[in-house]
């Protein structure tokens, strides 16, 4: 082995790095093999690999002992995304999602339902605007689309779900109001995307609310959390523009 370099992605892994050895260079994610949600979640990024064509980095092996899970990638090497206004990265972003979004849905995740914000609906009703068959990456952040030169790779795919197809771009917008866009601005990136077009707006508007809500809970469990603070400014910056808000 010629060395180990650990990097700054993977923040729910216990460990990732790029090792680089006489079939390497891999980039490396490892959990310690214990049952809950942080080992589910490489377990079905192990599994939903094979299904995401080229838009996301392939698995090229993986290993499970009585103690860790080790998934070893190809090596994808460049920089995060920039999502703040200008930046030239926003249309290869939206074209990355748009990729995401024509994936079909395989059969190893038909039971994967996105329940997430479930419990931050308004009722059952809302809950289930939520629910559909498509795909999705749901972790949309800069720090997961990775860009080598013009070329945009979506990368820690920690959470793959089944539901609306509007979901990844509504998690898009949020984000970019995130990143310092004005909501409307950050819509008119998300037009660019059929499954934005042709989302319902009320579910659009009870997805909104739900992350207002589901952020400040998240604000009153982590109170010195600032990045979770200004997820609830955006969300609700958000909701505001929609004319709507949670009661």
């Amino acid at each position: 082995m010629a060395g180990i370099r650990r990097t700054e992605r993977g923040f729910s892994s216990d460990l990732t790095a790029v090792v680089d050895c006489a079939k390497g260079p891999f980039f490396v994610k490892a959990m310690r093999n214990r049952p809950g949600g942080r080992r589910e979640s490489l377990v079905r990024e192990r599994r939903i690999n094979a299904y995401l064509g080229h838009i996301s980095p392939h698995l090229l092996w993986d290993v499970e002992a009585e103690d860790w899970l080790v998934l070893g990638f190809d090596v994808v090497d460049g920089r995060s995304a920039d999502f703040a206004p200008g930046s030239p990265d926003l249309a290869p972003v939206v074209d990355a999602i748009g990729e995401i979004g024509c994936l079909q849905l395989p059969q190893i995740a038909q039971d994967w339902t996105e329940t997430r914000w479930d419990r931050f609906a308004s009722d059952s009703s809302e809950a289930e605007l939520f629910r559909g068959d498509s795909l999705l990456y749901t972790d949309i952040n800069p720090s997961n689309f990775i860009v080598v030169n013009r070329r945009v790779w979506a990368v820690d795919w920690a959470w793959p779900t089944r539901g609306a197809r509007f979901i990844d771009p509504a998690l898009l917008v949020l984000q970019l109001v995130a990143a310092g866009h004005i909501p409307g601005s950050a819509e008119k990136w998300a037009e660019r995307l059929p499954a934005w077009r042709e989302a319902a707006p009320q579910a659009v508007d009870a997805f909104a609310v739900a992350n207002l809500r589901m952020y400040r809970a998240a604000v009153d469990r982590k109170p010195d959390a600032d990045w979770l603070k200004a997820m609830v400014d955006a969300c609700r910056a958000w909701a505001e523009h929609r004319g709507v808000t949670p009661e």
